[in-house]
């Protein structure tokens, strides 16, 4: 069994849905994000998404696009980002990790390797921003393969046949965006998110996390409770962001993410 797949199904006996954290890999050095992604666990991340730093992002708003160009100015790398998580794997065996990013730099390291050396790395699941269903056929093979989740991405403006045909074959977990847009500028509503995740759960049994927009430990609790997971990635950012100084970490950095963590973890298992 995947670690995705028991992690849900933990989480379903425990009654209760998962956090997933997001942090951009390389941000704003390595050694900071490293020391943070081992910390994550502990303060109450159930699943971690890992951004991969790329240059031209299309669904990334301002406070994650400055994330990356912070991980990219501070030397990472696909096979940089692949280093860290096996340097995570060390320690931790058993948290799914899952990275964000887009399909350029897998397609320059080669989609068979990639997906061979991610699973080899640690691994558990990839989400390809701009790799629409019809072209995952350069990876779906490769991935199915080796053993790793390719992780669909729903939306509000989803009709129900496109549904039906994106989540046919997709595995690990269905990623919904839950407002049209760009990360970091809006979020949905509860009742939004009522209304829509019926709509998902006719097309798939995998579990639904909801990104986008969410921010605070209320927002993360009702799209824990509507979903099976909720996603926070800007608010964390900003919250190192204000941290930095000239762009390095302070003394202040971590113990901020973290404590912004333990709360939104808090509010889930409430």
């Amino acid at each position: 069994m995947s670690r995705i797949k028991a992690r849900f199904e933990a989480l379903k006996t425990e009654g209760r849905g998962a956090l997933i954290p997001y942090l951009q890999a390389f941000d704003p050095n390595y050694e900071t994000s490293l020391e943070l992604l081992k910390a994550m666990p502990a303060a109450g991340a159930d699943l971690i998404e890992i951004g991969v730093p790329f240059s031209d992002p299309s669904a990334d708003g301002p406070t994650i696009q400055a994330a990356a160009l912070r991980g990219l100015k501070a030397g990472a790398t696909l096979g940089g980002v692949l280093e860290m998580v096996r340097s995570f794997r060390e320690t931790d065996a058993e948290t799914p990790i899952i990275l964000m990013g887009y399909l350029n730099p897998i397609d320059s390291y080669g989609p068979a390797e990639f997906c061979f050396d991610a699973v080899q790395a640690g691994v558990d699941g990839i989400i390809i921003v701009d790799m629409p269903t019809e072209e995952a056929d350069l990876l779906d093979a490769h991935a199915r393969a080796a053993g790793l989740d390719i992780i669909s991405l729903v939306a509000p403006t989803t009709s129900r046949t496109r549904l039906l045909h994106v989540l046919k074959d997709a595995s690990g977990f269905v990623y919904y965006v839950s407002i049209t847009g760009i990360t970091g500028t809006g979020s949905a509503s509860q009742a939004q998110l009522e209304e829509a995740l019926p709509k998902i759960r006719e097309a798939t049994d995998l579990p639904v996390a909801i990104g986008f927009g969410i921010s605070t430990p209320e927002q993360a609790r009702a799209a824990s409770r509507i979903g099976d997971a909720a996603v926070v990635a800007s608010a964390l950012i900003k919250t190192m962001a204000g941290t930095l100084s000239e762009g390095r970490a302070t003394s202040k950095t971590l113990p901020a993410v973290l404590e912004q963590l333990i709360a939104l973890s808090a509010a889930v298992r409430a």
